[in-house]
């Protein structure tokens, strides 16, 4: 089982909590204790000088370059996200990084804060972006037709099969988080693919649990959830969460994935251990 960790996001900020990752070497140490921990995958958001999110490949290469030195084989997946800023030019930017993978988003999605815009001819763009630099797209999911659109852009040669999706639960105005919303995303997608699903918000422990029940990889981290126990209002902190997904996955019988197994899992070229 693929352990991917997104430890900073766009949201988050040290006003919500103080266990957020703001700055490159801070998100580099998170990263590397949960890599420690058995977490295969991180995704990556930069955050500027005053903690508000960047698209700058400077700011990336930076942040990118201390979790190399300190996670060899560690696989990168960066953010293309619209969320706070549309324009193309913007949201390529870091790919001439080239990352391991990269997220792309498979249409609008109605966030209560800002909606992030992703038109058909920018996914087409991104996606034509990514395959020119090897890189291998994450493709997001938050409701069952963004599965139809990534089946369209593999018709159409856009998008090179087999598919990973990561399948995103429980934010508002998009697509619960039951067990059986999982379930009907999970059979909606085409034979082949992978796949890793997240729970947003306090539905991060549940869907978690879901996912390894059904075998299938996941995301964990603050990004998606600053609370380690909605109830008591327990703030997380990156490492917690990695620990507790592995603790369940060790529980109900699944192995983690070592980067180099994650790899092979994902189709990536596997990189020499430092």
């Amino acid at each position: 089982m693929i352990i991917q960790l997104a430890p900073t996001g766009m949201i988050p900020s040290r006003g919500d909590t103080p266990n957020v990752p703001i700055t490159p070497e801070e998100i580099a140490k998170d990263t590397n204790e949960a890599y420690r921990l058995g977490a295969s995958v991180v995704h990556l958001h930069a955050r500027d000088g005053e903690g508000r999110p960047t698209y700058l490949k400077e700011v990336y290469g930076n942040i990118i370059s201390l979790i190399r030195e300190k996670c060899p084989n560690i696989i990168i997946c960066v953010s293309t996200s619209g969320r706070m800023d549309m324009d193309i030019g913007h949201r390529s930017e870091v790919l001439s990084l080239r990352p391991d993978m990269a997220s792309l988003m498979m249409g609008h999605v109605n966030f209560s804060i800002n909606p992030s815009i992703n038109t058909m001819d920018t996914i087409r763009r991104l996606a034509c972006a990514m395959n020119d630099r090897g890189i291998k797209p994450e493709l997001e999911i938050f409701e069952p037709g963004f599965i139809n659109t990534a089946k369209y852009l593999a018709r159409k040669g856009y998008l090179k099969t087999p598919l990973h999706f990561n399948l995103l639960l429980g934010s508002l105005g998009d697509m619960p988080a039951d067990f059986r919303d999982l379930a009907y995303l999970v059979e909606s997608l085409p034979p082949g693919s992978t796949w890793s699903a997240a729970g947003i918000g306090r539905f991060q422990t549940q869907i978690t649990a879901a996912a390894i029940l059904m075998g299938g990889h996941v995301r964990t981290g603050i990004e998606d959830s600053i609370y380690y126990n909605y109830e008591t209002r327990e703030l997380a902190t990156n490492k917690g969460l990695v620990e507790r997904a592995v603790r369940m996955a060790h529980e109900l019988g699944r192995d983690i994935a070592t980067p180099a197994e994650a790899r092979e899992i994902l189709g990536l070229e596997r990189k020499a251990q430092k």
